[in-house]
């Protein structure tokens, strides 16, 4: 699929979601299968994954996860920061956020991701609990959406560039800025839900239609 340069329209994205709904409902699929499984070093994987993409391309995080995969686990920082020279843009400081966020899960969670996040009753809560514990570094909003969506929680909107120029251009919100706070964030993605609805197409569908109109992909 290629990157579009077309104006963003709503006839745009319904077009873009007709033709790729097949191929997005295939990769919310994948993520449902990642939460049934409840393999708790995969939602690790998948919780690092998000640290590498903050600020960064999806690509990018990508290839980082590849580069440091045996290391998950046990690998020190410096080794990490070694496997992501000329991978990642701060192999410094996101191998830090690897280390400090396992140590925590892996001392005060028993290294049980998959059943701490079950035991919120609040999609919002737990969330806020991703973002706002001191004990895991790196997860705003979006990456703590990003996150939970990949390991198959839905309703979770993942506000990045992408999906913000989207709604600029639609007129849905006034500039593409990322949310700076939670208000904003959940003022935006309440937005998004909205547009959802109008255009008759699934929240979570959503992200991934306005995020392949302006990449051409779907990935994760």
């Amino acid at each position: 699929m290629k990157r579009s340069n077309q104006p963003v329209t709503r006839e745009l994205i319904i077009e873009t979601y007709r033709k790729r709904r097949t191929a997005i409902r295939r990769r919310l699929k994948d993520f449902r299968l990642v939460k049934l499984e409840s393999n708790d070093e995969r939602f690790w994987e998948e919780m690092v994954y998000c640290f590498f993409t903050g600020g960064c391309s999806a690509k990018m995080g990508l290839r980082a996860v590849d580069a440091v995969r045996p290391l998950l686990i046990a690998g020190s920082r410096e080794e990490l920061a070694a496997a992501l020279k000329g991978v990642h843009r701060y192999p410094n400081a996101r191998s830090r956020y690897v280390v400090e966020s396992r140590e925590y899960i892996r001392s005060r969670l028993g290294f049980r991701l998959s059943e701490t996040l079950e035991s919120f009753n609040c999609p919002l809560e737990r969330r806020d609990w991703l973002v706002r514990e001191p004990g895991i570094k790196g997860l705003g909003y979006k990456e703590a959406s990003h996150f939970l969506r990949n390991v198959g929680y839905r309703g979770y909107a993942i506000l990045d560039k992408h999906v913000l120029r989207c709604l600029k251009d639609l007129g849905v919100i006034d500039n593409d800025k990322p949310p700076a706070t939670r208000l904003r964030y959940l003022q935006t993605e309440e937005k998004l839900r909205q547009l959802a609805k109008d255009l008759s197409i699934g929240f979570d569908e959503l992200d991934l239609v306005l995020w392949s109109v302006k990449t051409g992909e779907i990935l994760k």
